[in-house]
């Protein structure tokens, strides 16, 4: 046997290192993000309330002939502008998989099954509070909002351990998985057979021009362009297109350059900074004004929402990761505690970006909009709140175990 340390691979540091950029990416952007929802809510309960709706409901036509497509500002923002931010979603869910957590069963096993017990006490929760048209709106309270969750972590600093972060982001994009399929299955009126055949023959597309080794990327940008309408035009949301490209895209040197890499690093600051911001002051602003507060706190809808998000993503969590550590499935991360997992647990339910994104779907009657979004307010914050307070508490207790046990090393080696 040789005697040589082994040599190790580059790919965990280089990891790392995206993991770093990608959680500082979201960190900030989630201070955007918070910006533009407060800016949305001021501008809807101002004099000026009026232009609010007004402007994200001016129509705009873009194409032309046959063509053309036309649609409201606000629309153009979720359906097109969002469905770059899903393909950048999808472009990290490629990297999980491959290189990153997910990879790994064992090591991917105690978020994924974090992930799913976050979604589905939430939406049993819902279910149990809601009854008739409101009733299909349980996929809002099951979203966990990763810029926000990630930026509120980021607040705390060093209080929260590496562990804590990364078990929070993999359980936040398997999550995310499990929202597209939702939003995708669920979320879909009626389809369009030929629209979708065209949708998936563009995915065909895309592949066949990889296995051609074609690497410049605007033949890429015109199938994705032509999948994205394709898909509009079937009657499932246009930004499962990004999701479908995105986990597409190759991982590794392509034509000598990192094309998953390049992409995610010209269009993840794109999406934080800019369009995830956009959509949140498209659809965050509730008029509160005229009794609706009074209304909604009065509605079972907003309880359903805020308790699927703050009692459902800590139970749910938490009882999954219990199993999960229980029956060896899998194992906390290095410097987890059971309180970090609360806290991760209670941050998760900030679920702001995504649950507004359901409730639009899951709704047409502009009251029962209204109100969900008075629940999603709700719940996230008090989601946040307590995330913190917790997070918190576990700092202060790791911190007096910590000196608890200089003491006592001090004590046991004075002679």
């Amino acid at each position: 046997m040789s005697s040589s340390p082994p040599t190790s691979t580059p790919t965990p540091s280089g990891f790392t290192d995206r993991l770093r950029h990608f959680l500082h990416d979201e960190a900030a952007g989630g201070v955007v993000l918070v910006v533009a929802a407060v800016a949305a809510v001021v501008w809807a309960n101002s004099p000026a309330s009026g232009a609010y709706t007004s402007f994200w409901g001016h129509y705009l036509t873009l194409g032309w002939g046959p063509a053309a497509i036309t649609e409201d500002l606000q629309h153009w923002v979720n359906d097109g502008l969002m469905a770059v931010f899903f393909f950048v979603v999808g472009l990290e869910i490629k990297r999980e998989l491959v290189t990153g957590e997910l990879r790994d069963p064992r090591a991917a096993a105690l978020p994924a099954v974090a992930a799913v017990g976050g979604v589905l006490l939430p939406a049993a929760i819902f279910l149990a509070l809601t009854s008739g048209p409101a009733s299909a709106g349980w996929g809002i309270p099951m979203a966990t909002d990763i810029a926000f969750a990630v930026g509120v972590l980021a607040l705390l600093g060093k209080r929260v351990p590496v562990g804590a972060k990364l078990l929070l982001l993999t359980a936040a994009i398997v999550d995310d998985i499990i929202a597209i399929g939702v939003i995708a299955v669920f979320y879909t009126d009626t389809v369009s057979a030929l629209w979708l055949a065209g949708a998936v023959a563009s995915l065909a597309v895309v592949v066949l021009l990889r296995r051609l080794g074609v690497h410049a990327i605007w033949p890429y940008v015109l199938v994705g362009l032509a999948a994205w309408v394709c898909t509009l035009e079937s009657g499932v949301h246009a930004t499962i297109a990004g999701v479908a490209l995105g986990l597409l895209t190759p991982t590794g040197s392509v034509g000598g350059r990192d094309v998953l890499d390049t992409l995610e690093h010209r269009l993840h600051p794109f999406s934080s900074f800019l369009i995830v911001p956009l959509f949140a002051l498209a659809n965050a602003g509730v008029d509160f004004r005229g009794g609706l507060f009074g209304e909604a706190m009065g509605s079972s809808l907003t309880w359903a929402i805020a308790l699927g998000l703050v009692v459902g993503k800590i139970v749910g969590i938490c009882a999954a990761v219990w199993l999960c550590v229980r029956t060896g499935l899998g194992r906390l991360p290095e410097g987890v505690r059971p309180l970090h997992v609360a806290g991760v647990s209670a941050v998760a339910g900030i679920g702001f970006t995504v649950s507004l994104f359901i409730a639009e779907l899951a709704y047409t009657d502009p009251a029962l909009v209204a109100t969900a979004k008075v629940g999603i307010f709700t719940g996230s914050i008090a989601a946040a709140v307590l995330g913190v307070t917790v997070m918190v508490l576990a700092g202060r207790r790791g911190a007096s175990g910590r000196s608890t046990g200089e003491r006592s090393e001090s004590t046991s080696t004075t002679p």
